[in-house]
Order: C-alpha cells, then sequence, then structure tokens
C-alpha cells in the first residue's frame, strides 16, 4: 500500500490525482503531517509526501530503522514540477515509484541512487536473495573495477559490466556458501523440493525433513523456488504451512501426470494411495532437471513411522527472448515497456541502424550483436541460440517487431525450452495514418510489395482481393531501386475497382526529425517519388480528403446523403 500525505490544496490536489488513479494501490492520510506521516510510515510499504524534502527529511528521520524494511519514501514539491526518491530508493522501491509518480504527474523524477544513475542494474533490485559485501562490489561496478560473474547456475540476468578475472566477485549459485571478501551471493531460485505426505503430517516433520536434506546436500533454502506434490495433497495442513513458512508456493500435479515421470525410486505405497508410484521425485522432477537428492523420508524421535518424504531438483534458469518493436523512429514512439526490455536484456540482437537508434539506452555491459541487412534469419537463430544459453535477450526491429520484422522468424526457430515476451511497437502504418489523418478508420489490410521472400504472384492475387473488397490499402516496401515496377502494378489493379480521385498518402521516414509527407491522389501519384522509407497508403471508394488530411469514415451510410456535386 502506498501512504499519501499532503499538506495543501496543491498538494492535495495532486494526491487526489494519484488516490484516483491507484485505488487498489493507496491510502490517503490525511489529520497533521507528522502524525500521517507516521502512521504511513508503520502501515505502509512505500509514502508519497507532497511536501518539502527538508520537511520530509526531518519527519522521517526518527523513524528510519533499515533500509532493507524502511518503505520507500518519494517526495513531490508543491508545483509538481519533481519526484524525488528519498529514502529506500531499491529496497523500498522508491526509485521506481518516482518514475511512475513522474509519469502520471507530469513530474521529472529524480533519482540519485548511484547505480541508476549510470544505468547500471543494482545488485539489490535484480529479484534475487542477495549475501556478501554488496556496497563494495557495486561501488567497485561504478569505479570501473574488474568484477568477475561467476554463474555456478545458469540464469537470465541483466547486463553488468564484468571482467574475466579481477578482485570483486558476483557469484550467482544455489550452494549453501558464506560469501567471500569483496564478494557477492546472488541467490537463483533454482531448486525444486518434491514432497510426500501422509495425512496429518506435522509441518514441523516436513521443514525438518527438507532443511535436513538442503544441508546434507549443501544447498541454500534461500534458493528454493517451491514445494511440489500431487493435487491430492493439496489442502494438507502440514504441507501448505511448510511452504508458507519456507515462502514459497506449493505446486501440485495430478497423479496421471506424475505417474508419467521416470524416477528412479518408485514405490508401490504412494501407487496404491494416490494412484502414480512416485511423488516426491515425480513432483520434483516434473518440470525437469536434475535430481540432486533422491527421495528420502524423514526420520522421527518418537520411532514412529515416517510421514514425509522429499527430493531435490534443480531446474537451471530458462533463457529470456524479448522480440522488441522499437516504434517508426522517434524516441517518445518508444513504448516504455520496449525500453524497460532493452534494460532487462544482457544480450542483445539487432540490424546495425536500429541499435544505433537505442544504443543509448542499453546499461553498461550489454554484449551487442548486430549485423546488417539482409541477415534477418540469422539474427533470429543467435537471438534464440544465446536465449537457449541461459541469456535474457533482447531482439529489435522498426514498428512492430510481430509486422515484416523479426518475431516471425524468431519464433519460427524458437521451441518450448526458452521464455518468449512480445514487446508491441508502433507500427509504419498507425505512424503514417496518424500524419495523414486518419485513413485506417475502416476495415484495411497492409501488403509488403518486396517479393525477396514472397512470390509477386502470390503479391498481386493479395492486392486484387483487396481491390475487389474496397479495403483501405497500407503498401510497405513500395518501392527500390531494384524493384520499380511493382508499385506502378499495384495501383493500376487498385485503379481498375477505384476512382481516379481516390485519396493517396505517401509518408516518409514517419516520426522522424526529415519525415515529409503528401497527400494525392490514385492518378496523380508519382511512382518515381517513393522509396524504400515511404509507407504508401491507398483510400476505399468512402475515404475523403477533408481539410488537407485523408479521412476513411467507419461506416458507408455518409455516402447517400453527399450533395449530387461530391459523387
Amino acid at each position: 500500500m502506498i501512504g499519501l500525505i499532503s499538506a495543501t490544496a496543491a498538494g492535495a490536489a495532486a494526491r487526489d490525482r494519484l488516490a484516483a488513479t491507484w485505488p487498489d494501490r493507496t491510502r490517503v492520510y490525511d489529520g497533521p503531517v507528522g502524525d500521517a506521516v507516521r502512521a504511513a510510515f508503520a502501515e505502509c510499504g512505500q509514502l508519497v509526501c507532497f511536501l518539502a524534502t527538508g520537511a520530509v527529511v526531518r519527519l522521517v528521520a526518527p523513524l528510519l530503522g533499515d533500509k532493507t524494511s524502511d518503505p520507500g519514501v518519494v517526495c513531490v514539491d508543491e508545483g509538481g514540477r519533481f519526484a524525488v526518491s528519498l529514502v529506500g530508493g531499491h529496497g523500498g522501491g522508491a526509485n521506481e515509484l518516482a518514475r511512475e509518480v513522474g509519469a502520471l504527474l507530469g513530474a521529472e523524477p529524480v533519482v540519485t541512487t548511484a547505480t541508476d544513475s549510470v544505468g547500471l542494474a543494482g545488485l539489490d533490485t535484480l529479484g534475487l536473495p542477495v549475501e556478501g559485501d554488496v556496497a563494495a562490489v557495486s561501488r567497485a561496478l561504478l569505479d570501473g573495477e574488474s568484477v568477475v560473474l561467476d554463474t555456478e547456475v545458469p540464469w537470465p540476468l541483466p547486463a553488468l559490466p564484468v571482467a574475466p578475472q579481477g578482485p570483486y566477485t558476483v557469484r550467482l549459485t544455489d550452494r549453501a556458501v558464506e560469501p567471500g571478501t569483496h564478494e557477492v551471493l546472488l541467490r537463483p531460485p533454482s531448486l525444486v523440493v518434491g514432497v510426500g505426505a501422509s495425512r496429518g503430517v506435522p509441518a514441523e516433520e516436513v521443514l525438518g525433513l527438507v532443511e535436513d536434506a538442503l544441508r546434507d546436500a549443501g544447498l541454500s533454502a534461500r534458493s528454493v523456488a517451491a514445494l511440489a506434490t500431487v493435487d491430492a495433497k493439496a489442502g494438507e495442513p502440514g504441507l501448505v504451512a511448510a511452504a508458507g513458512r519456507l515462502g514459497v508456493p506449493l505446486v501440485t500435479y495430478s497423479a496421471e501426470e506424475l505417474a508419467g515421470v521416470a524416477v528412479p525410486n518408485p514405490s508401490s505405497a504412494p501407487l496404491a494411495a494416490v494412484g502414480t508410484p512416485s511423488v516426491a521425485e515425480a513432483a520434483a522432477l516434473a518440470g525437469g532437471g536434475e535430481l540432486l537428492v533422491p527421495k528420502r523420508k524423514s526420520e522421527r524421535a518418537d520411532g514412529e513411522p515416517a510421514m514425509a518424504t522429499c527430493a531435490v531438483v534443480r531446474r537451471p534458469g530458462r533463457g529470456r527472448l524479448a522480440v522488441v518493436g522499437l516504434g517508426p523512429g522517434a524516441r517518445d514512439l518508444l513504448t516504455p515497456r520496449a525500453a524497460a526490455e532493452l534494460r532487462r536484456a544482457s544480450v542483445l540482437v539487432g540490424l546495425d541502424q536500429y541499435v544505433d537508434q537505442i544504443r543509448d539506452l542499453l546499461r553498461p555491459g550489454t554484449r551487442v550483436l548486430e549485423s546488417g541487412l539482409g541477415a534477418e534469419e540469422e539474427r533470429a537463430r543467435t537471438a534464440v541460440a544465446e536465449a537457449r544459453r541461459g541469456h535474457a535477450v533482447a531482439l529489435i526491429g522498426s514498428g512492430d517487431a510481430g509486422v515484416y520484422a523479426m518475431a516471425s522468424p524468431a519464433l519460427a526457430e524458437a521451441s518450448d525450452d526458452i521464455d518468449v515476451i512480445g514487446v508491441p511497437g508502433v507500427t509504419a502504418a498507425l505512424a503514417a495514418g496518424a500524419v495523414l489523418g486518419a485513413p485506417l478508420g475502416h476495415d484495411h489490410v497492409s501488403i509488403s510489395l518486396s517479393d525477396l521472400h514472397t512470390p509477386w504472384e502470390v503479391i498481386e492475387r493479395r492486392v486484387r482481393a483487396a481491390a475487389e473488397a474496397d479495403l483501405v490499402v497500407t503498401f510497405y516496401n513500395p518501392r527500390s531501386r531494384g524493384r520499380d515496377w511493382q508499385l506502378p502494378k499495384a495501383l493500376a489493379i487498385l485503379a481498375g475497382h477505384r476512382e481516379p480521385a481516390t485519396p493517396v498518402g505517401a509518408v516518409r521516414n514517419a516520426s522522424r526529425p526529415d519525415e515529409s509527407s503528401r497527400l494525392t491522389t490514385l492518378a496523380e501519384l508519382d511512382p518515381a517519388t517513393i522509396d524504400m522509407m515511404t509507407v504508401v497508403t491507398v483510400g476505399n471508394t468512402a475515404t475523403r480528403a477533408i481539410a488537407g488530411r485523408m479521412v476513411t469514415p467507419r461506416g458507408y451510410r455518409w455516402q447517400d446523403t453527399r450533395p449530387e456535386e461530391a459523387r
């Protein structure tokens, strides 16, 4: 919950805007400001104070305890110009909150945390438990000193500026080791503990068994991602309580699913009880991975039969492939989600000219694999291969990555052994349409006139179908020096079904500094003025030029009421 505190009418107005936007995330604290801050600090995970920073410093200073548990505090000035991350930038999430508040209120986020200021991923912001000398290793990263990344378990981390050797180490491990001098341990959620249990098993017996199994195998409890069992035990109180105390979910599988998992130690007892020859080992292995601890039973001090079994599996982190659309070129048309994925990646794959557009957004240490025109399939294969090695990969394309871009070759190459995230972008048809007016107000189609990947016979058939269906048509890749006849041919097909005065819009480099556009007609468009950087949009029989803008109405009814001279 985010506590909101204000002292003036202007602050209250901004406060109420946040409260209305985030009704489920915020709580307004009224009354004397000091009392409100103290109450919110005790009750909320974050605070937004519409007060001067000096006042907030004095109010929260006596309340501060530990940066790992203190709430994040953001200050917004009286004029709503700045959202300042004051306390708990990482641990309390104040840095990200300042950015969110700034975006909603039109305020400039002010973040002074050193790693954030220079674009480094903070070691305590990676979403993993962290141990060791975080301050010293973070300072070494900031100072450009040699920091080694030792990944004992592959995991898709964001980029870090690391070296092959040096006095500082970031170690990604699920083993129960203590951090050394100048070392940080990151604990990936790589361990799954399968558990079988008798009815009425005490939570203490389950926890004792799990802790013993991990300790004997030299594994860290902080890397346990889940307890897993058969669905017949989903509501077993001892299992539910044990998972809760470990802070992990209780994952369940059907007996049929578990019976299909090959295990080294099947047994007739669970087969008779729940319908599968293995619960602990099968549940641990159901999602794949390496069996580190075979089935073992709990030991009871009273000598009674064991009521729990467990097995431990290591599941390596799945690689992550984000297919990112960069939009038409303008930075303000790059979506926040796309920018976040670029910062999330440790490997970037893309066309060299697109890489140049967003190179400044990459974190230090990002490995860039760029290539020239015509290497789309090679880039797709490279991106998938890097993801399969356990990296966080961003594969970039212009516009929307799913429209004549990199998503389709990448997804044709990828299998279910990696996570794939699609990030939409503003595609050229939309960018050009916004420049022209509203040409896509009714049904429309996009057709690429490049016959490098599609035979011309197929393209021509599609153009003819669009002409007969009276669809607005946007032509991508309309004309190049080596392909100068396809656009005239396509326009001639459309001219067989539309009037010569049908509006046609041509937009070159939409949204970029050298953007140009013109509105003409089907009869007057000169194909020689069109190149590969241009998008051509041809209207349907209802499309009109109105006040210099290209408009396709949402329906056809208005045509019946047009003046005779306009028909």
